[in-house]
């Protein structure tokens, strides 16, 4: 930056924003954007805290009236802002929540035990951007008044945004509560046009949708709705007993039957989480509890309705919540699914939460103290502890549903109409990914010893690397032919650390590989051209076996090494042993190495079991029959896999060339300086 530039750019160039100038300055940074849905959060915001006391058990019901010039007001019975004055600023109650950001009675706990609005900025921004904010409080017998504008308090000589304005401070008590009247809080507001964009306006169907779905979640507290139509008033009512039941009711198409009958359920459940004490100390892991109720059922159609709120507010992005609902539905249908015979078939994939969720109609609501968002609008919850409490109500409740006897045939219906569901994406995905892999092959001829699968998605197919011919025959019968491939090696391959580029592809191995992949090699290689989803190792447990594991990393590490970085390339774990107990329920165990063995013999036999002697120990995978190799090596329930990863691509290199390398004498040294890291009683002898 050069002098004269400096002396440009000096302390008179830093702007300070007090109070309320900032929400005026940048609204979008406090009611999410400056269009009609700006406009529609600004009445969210007011409604907002007239229902935290009806939530709180203080107010029955609350009137909101869209006006005819623009206005809004909102109406309810609660307790009313509180009316004394704050010792340290000296203002009133209301004066202070409408004039102050982060200012209000959802900090300290004591005024809501769950809230809405926990920012305190939501009041206090509306009445920054309407032209006019008038509040009336009815408490302590008495009828309190204050107007303000822009965020100042005054007094406006007449009705109307455009009647005189005289600033002043103060709440003043215009009068005496009548006989028999309730304590409340009553709001109306003109917002001010120009802090929006051209057009934007109030969307009345937007409030009555916020409205109603309150309503469902509040069944204690009606809401009415009053709209001004050519000098007349309509009326809209909604309240609704039976909450989040009616909810699910409303929400469900009304073209489709239901499956099952509407599942309540309810819990709760505690977390802990980093929280400031009331002097903004920070505290670490602070008890929270939190209150699950979630309404759900089935439909014979194929929409999914999931809708999501904490605390009344509707968080349209999900967040938390909704991560632990999905979890819990998916592992507890699973469950049932696999539990329930005749459901799934052999080596069937289990639903996935798209199946779950097609044609389910649900509604989650949490209520948490001091819940986080990811934005003052909390379109979406982010706080963590909330998952596993959700998921743990919710998986007892479903877990209970397809037990019980009074509603185990209702629940088979459902679990097979997700179990259809998933066959039925299956099936398409595999349609879809044939005409693909027929595009990328046609013209292509695959090596005549590659055992390949049915057509399927290339995401789930899997091509295992196998160790030999004797392998291969017991790989053949036991692999899914519908999604599992098999390419038989012949010896092992050529090294290629030490050998040139066009050595490499020469070798007949190499190059079958390569082909199958079908996704080139080096610096053309194209993962998303790649015919297979995984692509697994398959040798034997002993030396050989990874000698030739490590032949084929480096292969993937120097010409494919997108394959790794992705994730993609596994090595299978074949076990060595098969330990088998004697008697009428014989118990067949497989163990990795020796040591395992003995330490299984050890146990099974303090156990009082007899052992069949001498162990079985597995030279090769042909000696495994095809039950034995899908059971400990194929079946992706129940196998063994180790992912080859690349976290550091340098030192990856580096020990590449150390061990595979052509220099000898590096290798040497470093295996005669390691060799006190060798177990002598693991050495495969």
């Amino acid at each position: 930056m050069t002098a004269s530039a400096e002396s440009l750019y000096g302390a008179d160039d830093l702007t300070h924003l007090e109070g309320l100038e900032a929400v005026r300055k940048r609204p979008g940074m406090y009611i999410g954007s400056t269009d009609s849905r700006g406009i529609n959060h600004l009445f969210a915001e007011v409604v907002d805290n007239s229902t935290d006391e009806g939530v709180a058990g203080h107010a029955t019901k609350i009137v909101v009236t869209l006006h005819a010039d623009g206005s809004v007001q909102v109406d309810d019975d609660g307790r009313g802002i509180p009316t004394g004055v704050h010792a340290k600023s000296g203002l009133s109650g209301v004066e202070l929540v409408l004039t102050r950001l982060h200012a209000g009675g959802k900090f300290g706990g004591s005024g809501y035990k769950t809230s809405g609005g926990l920012h305190g900025v939501g009041a206090s921004a509306v009445n920054a951007l309407s032209h006019r904010y008038d509040v009336t409080v009815r408490r302590d017998g008495k009828v309190h008044q204050m107007s303000f504008s822009h965020g100042k308090p005054g007094v406006f000589e007449g009705p109307g945004p455009k009647a005189k304005f005289t600033p002043r401070s103060g709440l003043q008590v215009t009068g005496k509560m009548k006989r028999g009247e309730r304590t409340g809080t009553s709001t109306r507001y003109w917002y001010d046009a120009r802090y929006f964009e051209n057009g934007a306006a109030l969307d009345t169907e937007g409030v009555r949708n916020k409205l109603r779905n309150t309503a469902f979640l509040v069944p204690g507290v009606t809401y009415v709705l009053r709209t001004a139509v050519d000098d007349a008033i309509s009326e809209e009512t909604f309240h609704y007993p039976d909450g989040l039941r009616d909810m699910v009711e409303f929400l469900s198409p009304d073209n489709e039957k239901p499956v099952s009958g509407t599942l309540l359920i309810t819990g709760e459940g505690t977390y802990r989480e980093n929280a400031a004490d009331e002097n903004g100390v920070m505290q670490s892991k602070v008890e929270r509890r939190a209150e699950v109720e979630v309404a759900l059922r089935w439909g014979t159609g194929y929409e999914r309705t999931v809708e999501c709120f904490t605390n009344t507010i509707r968080n349209v992005h999900g967040g938390t919540h909704k991560r632990g609902f999905d979890r819990a539905v998916v592992k507890s249908v699973n469950e049932a699914v696999s539990k329930t015979r005749g459901l799934l078939k052999p080596k069937e994939d289990p639903p996935t939460i798209e199946d779950v969720l097609e044609g389910m109609t649900a509604v989650i609501h949490v209520r948490l103290p001091e819940p986080q968002f990811t934005s003052q609008t909390k379109d979406e919850l982010s706080t963590a502890g909330i998952t596993k409490v959700i998921q743990g109500v919710v998986e007892r409740h479903i877990k209970a549903w397809t037990e019980d006897r009074r509603t185990k045939t209702e629940a088979k219906t459902v679990l097979q109409k997700i179990v259809d569901a998933s066959r039925v994406r299956l099936t398409q995905k595999q349609q879809k990914d044939a005409a693909r892999r027929k595009t990328a092959l046609e013209g292509a001829a695959m090596p005549p010893k590659l055992v390949d699968c049915r057509s399927t998605g290339v995401s789930r197919a899997e091509l295992f690397l196998v160790e030999g011919d004797s392998a291969l025959g017991s790989a053949r019968m036991a692999r899914v032919s519908e999604y599992q491939a098999l390419l038989p090696l012949r010896g092992k391959i050529l090294n290629v650390q030490k050998a040139s580029l066009g050595d490499t592809l020469k070798n007949a191995e190499i190059a079958s590989i390569v082909q199958v992949l079908g996704a080139g090699t080096g610096r053309t290689f194209d993962l998303p051209a790649m015919r297979y989803g995984r692509v697994i190792l398959m040798a034997d447990a002993d030396v050989d076996g990874s000698h030739i594991r490590t032949l084929l990393i480096t292969l993937f590490a120097k010409y494919m090494r997108p394959v790794i970085e992705d994730g993609r390339l596994y090595a299978a774990m074949p076990p060595l042993h098969k330990v088998v107990t004697k008697g009428r329920n014989p118990e067949t165990i497989f163990t990795f190495t020796q040591r395992e063995m003995e330490s299984t013999v050890k146990r099974l036999e303090a156990a009082g079991k007899q052992i069949v002697t001498p162990v079985p120990r597995f030279k090769g995978l042909g000696e495994m029959d095809a039950d034995e190799l899908w059971e400990t090596t194929m079946n992706p329930a129940t196998r063994s896999v180790r992912r080859i990863t690349l976290d550091d691509a340098e030192a990856a290199e580096a020990a590449l060339e150390l061990l595979m390398g052509e220099k000898v004498e590096p290798r040497r040294n470093w295996l005669v300086e390691s060799s006190h890291r060798v177990d002598q009683e693991a050495i495969d002898a």
